[in-house]
């Protein structure tokens, strides 16, 4: 499965990105983490080593940083991220019951999981009163269901494909 919107991991690239957040910004490890994340979709495990070498502090903090955000993440992610709400409020209206939905979904189909990957919850989109809530290819829906949620994916789908 190809990983269109992001480029190919090149250390030369991660270079050239972390190297004016270190020059310019006091404590920039999750700023490096962050930007390589936001380029190549994901931080690879050279990356680390990169950027602990860059800021002048060990793999081992740049890991404790990289492990205590819970939104990098070292695999590229899905070509439609699918991710349910599971704060309180959309748990309240339904959240519970669309993550056991979209699970036989996504158990059903193959392809739609492969597409979408597993569930990574998410808590709290700010759209509480339109629970539950969802993020489909970074897109919030409100009062999501296993169908909005399919045809969201399938509208991504051919976005990306068109692109």
């Amino acid at each position: 499965m190809s990983h269109a919107r992001y480029p190919e991991w090149h250390a030369e690239s991660a270079e050239a990105l972390i190297a004016p957040i270190v020059a310019n910004e006091p404590g920039p490890v999750l700023l490096c983490l962050q930007a390589v994340q936001a380029h190549f979709g994901y931080v690879p495990g050279d990356a680390v080593a990169m950027i602990a070498e860059a800021c002048n502090v060990t793999r081992a903090d740049v890991h404790g940083v990289f492990t205590f955000y819970g939104d990098l993440r070292d695999t590229a992610p899905p070509a439609v991220p699918v991710r349910l709400c599971a704060a309180e409020a959309c748990q309240a209206v339904g959240g519970r019951e669309l993550k056991a939905e979209w699970a036989k979904a996504c158990g059903d189909d193959a392809d739609l999981a492969a597409l979408t990957g597993v569930d990574e919850p998410i808590f709290c989109l700010g759209n509480c009163a339109l629970g539950p809530a969802a993020l489909v290819d970074g897109e919030l829906m409100g009062c999501a269901d296993v169908a909005r949620l399919k045809a969201a994916v399938t509208q991504a789908q051919s976005v990306g494909e068109g692109a």
